[in-house]
């Protein structure tokens, strides 16, 4: 296995199985549960009606008319262990500049309406996330944020939200908890981070994680008229790698025009790897995702 942990097995009615491989995320695990659920998609196993990838875990909804959930478990563990070390696991993926406006007025509005929520009520979320991290300053962690890259680890919550995870050493992951009660107000696009990964809100609604700062384009556009949405109304896939960089209100608003117009594209490469591509040496791997992306 890759780490201590048994996976579980669980039965959820007639119709589903959960499948937690770790109580803790870590890349090493998302990548296991990548590789099972992949494999079991091109399985195309009769009777499996869809299959839904998590960060730790995965659940299958199954026709116990043509499917046995016992046989089905017992199919579950022997993918399992044919991706027990990932040696033959290729990822599709595609590198992405997720332009963020960091502090941006509309955030800030919210971030301090809900002052009453959070644990230091006295700062705003930025400088709390900040500090907690040792950070000496909000410039420094903003730097630590657009540095490195992040891996989208599972899309879920609500429809399109990405949930991503800093591709560097374990011991530079930032971490920050969630609010201490939910939010009933979190804007549309807005740059989210709690426990160890980072969202987009795709639309306005409630909330818990900490607010950073806004995204200037969707990752979710149900009428599909931006052309990244042709094929699908979410934007964000599990694989995928985001690089969030620190645009000024210029840029930001430039982006704004060309959604509005509908012509705005994200600046993005396809790129295929290995999870020992990043496992062996996370910096390095980061290091050639941004040259790939900007670069080459």
């Amino acid at each position: 296995m890759l780490n201590d942990f048994k996976t579980r097995y669980s039965y959820g009615g007639d119709e589903f199985i959960f499948v937690e491989l770790s109580e803790e995320m870590s890349l090493d695990v998302n990548f296991q549960a990548m590789a099972i659920t992949k494999k079991m998609k091109e399985k195309n196993i009769p009777g499996i009606l869809d299959v839904c990838p998590s960060n730790a875990s995965y659940m299958v909804r199954y026709n116990p008319d043509q499917l046995d959930a016992n046989d089905l478990i017992e199919e579950l563990k022997q993918l399992e262990s044919s991706v027990e070390n990932l040696d033959d696991v290729v990822i599709n993926s595609r590198l992405v500049d997720v332009p963020i406006l960091f502090e941006d007025p509309w955030t800030h509005e919210a971030v301090m309406q809900f002052r009453d929520r959070h644990q230091d009520p006295d700062s705003t979320d930025i400088e709390y996330a900040a500090s907690i991290n040792g950070y000496d300053s909000k410039a420094d962690f903003i730097k630590a944020i657009t540095g490195a890259p992040f891996l989208v680890s599972m899309i879920g919550f609500v429809p399109g939200l990405p949930f991503c995870f800093q591709i560097v050493p374990r011991e530079e992951q930032i971490e920050v908890p969630k609010y201490v009660r939910p939010r009933t107000f979190t804007p549309e696009r807005c740059f989210g981070f709690g426990g160890g990964f980072s969202v987009i809100y795709p639309a306005q609604g409630a909330g818990g994680y900490q607010m950073f700062g806004i995204a200037a384009a969707p990752v979710f556009d149900k009428e599909q008229k931006l052309p990244d949405f042709k094929e699908s109304m979410v934007f964000p896939r599990q694989g995928d790698i985001f690089r969030y960089r620190d645009v000024t209100r210029e840029e930001y608003d430039a982006i704004r025009e060309e959604v509005e117009a509908g012509i705005f594209e994200y600046h993005k490469k396809d790129f295929t790897f290995k999870p020992d591509d990043v496992l062996k040496d996370p910096r390095a791997f980061s290091e050639k995702v941004l040259r790939r992306l900007y670069h080459d």
